[in-house]
Parts: C-alpha cells; structure tokens; sequence
C-alpha cells in the first residue's frame, strides 16, 4: 500500500499546484482527500464481512473509476505538452497498464 499511496499523494499535491492552489492549501486539501481513505478502507473491511463477495461488486467500479479519470483528464492534457516524444510514452504507458491490468486477471 505505501509503494502506491505515496507516489499517488505526491501526483495528487502536484496536480492541486498545477491547478492553481498554494503549496499550503495544496497539502491540507490532500491530507483531508487521503483521510478520507481510512474511512474507505475501514468501510470496505467491515461490508466484506457483512456482503458476501463484496470485492467482485466493488473493483470493477473501482476500475472503472480510474480508467475514466485517466482517459477523461489525464489523456487530454497529453495533447498540450509540446514533447511529442514524452506524451506518446505516457499514452503507451497507460496503454501498457490497461493490457498488464486485462492479464493480471488470469493470473489472480
């Protein structure tokens, strides 16, 4: 979990300074935004003991979730970077992780 959060709140502090915020106000709306995850997490742990197979219900809307944050915000901003290079291996990448994600469920 920490390989991915905190990768996850460094990218969402700076997307909030891109957007306009102050460093400061940047950091107390993402600390408030990954508290709200205790709650999730604490959440989900209880549900799955009350709703049988509530993880089969719950990851494709998950999924579902991010890859339309993705393909909705994040790929339209690929199209103003200058760097032609650097935006189509970021498309690739993101390419990449929707296939690894399609296979990882083979493997799991």
């Amino acid at each position: 979990m920490i390989f991915h959060e905190i990768p996850q709140e460094i990218g969402d502090f700076g997307i909030l300074v891109y957007g306009g915020f102050s460093k400061k106000r940047a950091l107390f709306f993402n600390f408030v935004c990954a508290s709200t995850a205790v709650f999730g997490a604490l959440l989900g742990y209880f549900l799955s003991n009350i709703i049988v197979n509530f993880s089969i219900y719950l990851l494709p809307f998950v999924a579902g979730g991010f890859i339309y944050i993705a393909s909705s915000d994040l790929i339209p901003e690929l199209h103003r970077d200058p760097d032609v290079k650097r935006a189509n291996f970021s498309l690739l990448a993101f390419i990449f992780g929707l296939i690894f994600t399609f296979f990882a469920k083979f493997i799991h």
